[in-house]
């Protein structure tokens, strides 16, 4: 609501001290606005991915303290420390949920973030990931050395790599490479780590990319007409 404050013409009569002058000084009226303010609370929406359940295999188990998590299964074991803004509870039917503690904009956030962390640490464990990649281009391959994984792309030396702890990689044919594991982040960060040492050109396609990547072909120059 705003309001008005109205001060009435004045005269003021000054007297200099060193001229020895009389200065009239008029004040006329000055209207001024009063802006209030309505602080309101506002409930951030649920997540629809946040919101969704986790189912837990039978062959899964599962170690909750708190807000530690940890998750345990045929292919490895995988752990998890969730922020003050999320809880995680777990049904009589053994069925995962992560919920909101608070009602604020990071809480919403950090919903649909950790049910996605959680489920893939369940699915991890149980089934396992895996990430594909394609070398193209003349003279490009890729072969497993031990616990290196040794490329051959346009260098005057070739590329190795030292495989991380819990993944596999398989090569077939040279020149595809297959990145599998039970930690999706450390098979995507490897995998991305592997393509950047000779990412795709769009103008013949040469690179190492993704299977499922597509690479937007650019149209080279024309040669000079005669």
């Amino acid at each position: 609501m705003a309001s008005s404050i109205t001060c009435p013409l004045q005269t003021c009569n000054l007297r200099s001290a060193i001229l020895g002058e009389r200065i009239d000084v008029h004040l006329s009226s000055v209207r001024t606005a009063r802006i209030g303010f309505v602080r309101r609370v506002v409930e951030c929406k649920e997540s629809r991915i946040g919101k969704q359940p986790i189912e837990v295999p039978k062959n899964v188990t599962l170690s909750l303290e708190g807000q530690y998590l940890k998750v345990k299964g045929p292919l490895g074991e995988l752990s998890q420390v969730y922020p003050r803004e999320v809880l995680v509870e777990r049904d009589e039917s053994g069925i995962l949920r992560v919920r909101k503690a608070v009602e604020t904009r990071r809480a919403n956030q950090m919903h649909g973030l950790f049910r996605t962390l959680t489920d893939n640490m369940v699915v991890g464990v149980s089934k396992g990931f895996e990430k594909k990649l394609q070398l193209i281009g003349v003279g490009y391959r890729a072969m497993v050395e031990g616990k290196d994984l040794v490329l051959s792309l346009g260098f005057s030396h070739p590329v190795r790599m030292a495989i991380p702890q819990g993944i596999q990689v398989k090569v077939e044919e040279n020149t595809r490479i297959t990145v599998s594991g039970f930690d999706k982040c450390a098979i995507g960060q490897f995998a991305a780590s592997v393509r950047k040492w000779r990412p795709p050109e769009p103008y013949k396609g040469k690179g190492v990319k993704y299977a499922d990547e597509i690479v937007r072909r650019k149209e080279g120059k024309a040669g000079k007409k005669k």
